[in-house]
């Protein structure tokens, strides 16, 4: 059976709130990892809510040409669920999308799925202490718990330029691919040059009549080591599994290894710069052009991007690569600063994603009726990337300072994963129907968190990235240092960093008062544990 075409267990849209203890959102690695592992450990009564109508998170919405993992598949997958048949040392989004499903399947969560259910609201109800949500096809549920496993590139971010609505050629972000529009003979440009751009535009360049891709900031771009998985390594990892966990071991270490140059030893970045500026030089011949891509900024302060094909790309006669800022855009044409007109047919956005606004308002709603777009409204923070005070039974996956610039996602993830499992366990334990991280643990947790990155190349290598909020300069995107460190904080479930609620009245203490988030933002950090 193919979970694309899954469709277990609908709600009846006739009858009242249906009620359910543990409600995930996402079916990407966050969301199925956290549902498999609830089946593991006993726990049946949840259920999976994906907005679509099949698996894959970010690897279901991204489906544009060229597009791949750039870390080794071998640690980009579940460490409960390894895959010995990749066919590359990075796979291609297919084959991940497929690894999710067939994740489905051989732990038997499909029963668990809720597809074509996008949430619009979740609501805290502090009397009842249980979420009440409602999805955008009407249905309504009721939630003891509820898990956030939306990740933060489920938004596409569009560029804000004048006259941008005004265009009448064909437009698309490269989340939202249209493989139903010819490429073959038009004029294409492109908008950004991040890590989606320098997969498919080497795909699309000798396609089209003419490419322009417009670059505000250049990025570090290093060889991707990626080759074939032979047969041979294949049946090894069939038939001998030790040999894949060998590999992964070491692909860990490798990639862990990074962590000195970016947080630990900063100026160790240099060699890594030379190496990339090497591979501009072998790859572009032309000094305008080699000058041109060679970014301004110490490598690594942004996220370093790997290709072999890139470079190669922007040497065809038929590709310009334009670093004048883009004035506005008309019905057929993009008008530079210098007053260029570029006519185009097709505007493809390569500009990532809202990383910095995970939530629409009304999404998520807690206790007092604070929207989590206010709680937020001075920078993202949360206690582990978790939990955040306001918002009972509220965790997220992916959240605020748990991303990496250097290792796999899905280790952070499974290191929430068994966070969230140990707060289960531990409110059973205590018999509390709800806990709430405390404002000062959360405060004291992430001035730590601040003052580990000051020091790292994020912070002072020159740039203006994605991983810094806009709101108030922090990076509240990453986290500082090993992520071993992060599976260490989050191995054990402290009872003490929250306020429980209990279904007697008579047990539970006044409600843990929210800080204000500007209290939040700008305490001082010498209050750190």
């Amino acid at each position: 059976m193919n979970a694309r075409n899954m469709s277990f267990g609908p709600l009846d849209n006739t009858k009242h709130e249906e009620t359910i203890d543990i409600a995930i959102i996402g079916t990407g690695f966050s969301g199925l990892g956290m549902a498999i592992r609830l089946r593991q450990t006993g726990n049946q009564d949840f259920a999976v809510f994906e907005k679509a109508s099949s698996v894959g998170g970010t690897w279901r919405d991204n489906h544009y040409p060229g597009c791949a993992c750039d870390v080794q598949s071998h640690v980009y997958s579940f460490s409960f669920a390894p895959n010995p048949r990749w066919t590359r040392m990075f796979a291609p989004q297919p084959e991940i999308r497929a690894y999710m499903e067939d994740c489905v399947q051989r732990f038997n969560v499909g029963s668990h799925l809720r597809f074509n259910h996008e949430l619009a609201n979740a609501t805290y109800d502090e009397t009842a202490h249980r979420w009440h949500l409602t999805f955008a096809n009407g249905k309504r549920v009721s939630a003891r718990v509820l898990v956030s496993g939306m990740g933060g590139l489920s938004r596409a971010a569009y560029p804000n330029i004048p006259g941008i609505e005004t265009f009448k050629g064909e437009t698309f972000h490269s989340q939202d691919w249209n493989h139903d529009y010819p490429l073959e003979g038009k004029r294409v440009a492109v908008i950004g040059t991040g890590a989606s751009a320098i997969q498919f535009v080497p795909q699309i360049a000798p396609r089209v009549a003419n490419l322009a891709l417009f670059q505000r900031t250049p990025p570090w771009i290093m060889p991707k080591p990626d080759r074939p998985v032979s047969g041979f390594e294949q049946w090894l990892f069939r038939n001998l599994p030790f040999t894949q966990k060998l590999l992964r071991g070491g692909l860990y270490w490798m990639l862990e290894s990074r962590v000195l140059g970016f947080a630990i030893h900063p100026s160790t970045m240099k060699l890594v710069q030379k190496l990339a500026l090497r591979h501009i030089g072998k790859q572009i011949s032309e000094p305008e052009l080699r000058a041109a891509v060679t970014p301004d900024y110490t490598i690594g302060c942004k996220r370093i991007l790997m290709s072999n094909d890139y470079y190669p790309a922007l040497t065809r006669k038929n590709v310009d690569v334009v670093t004048t800022g883009i004035e506005r855009i008309e019905k057929n044409a993009v008008v530079t600063t210098d007053g260029k007109r570029h006519e185009v047919d097709c505007l493809i956005y390569g500009t990532g994603f809202q990383i910095n606004n995970p939530f629409p308002r009304g999404t998520i709603v807690g206790r007092g009726g604070v929207d989590i777009v206010d709680a937020w409204r001075d920078g993202l923070h949360a206690y582990l990337g978790a939990t955040v005070p306001g918002y009972p039974n509220w965790f997220i996956l992916m959240g605020p300072n748990t991303g990496l610039g250097h290792n796999s996602m899905v280790y952070m993830i499974e290191s929430q994963i068994e966070y969230v499992l140990g707060a289960l366990k531990a409110m059973r334990t205590e018999r509390a129907e709800a806990i709430e991280v405390r404002p000062l643990v959360e405060l004291e947790y992430n001035n730590r968190i601040q003052n580990k990155l000051k020091s790292a190349v994020w912070s002072t290598g020159g740039c203006n990235s994605w991983y810094l909020d806009p709101r108030n300069g922090k990076n509240t995107t990453l986290w500082p240092t090993f992520t071993w460190r992060f599976r260490q904080e989050t191995a054990f479930f402290s009872m003490a960093d929250y306020h429980a609620y209990y279904a007697n009245p008579r047990q539970n203490a006044q409600p843990a008062p929210t800080l204000p988030n500007a209290v939040v933002a700008t305490t001082s950090a010498e209050t750190t544990a």
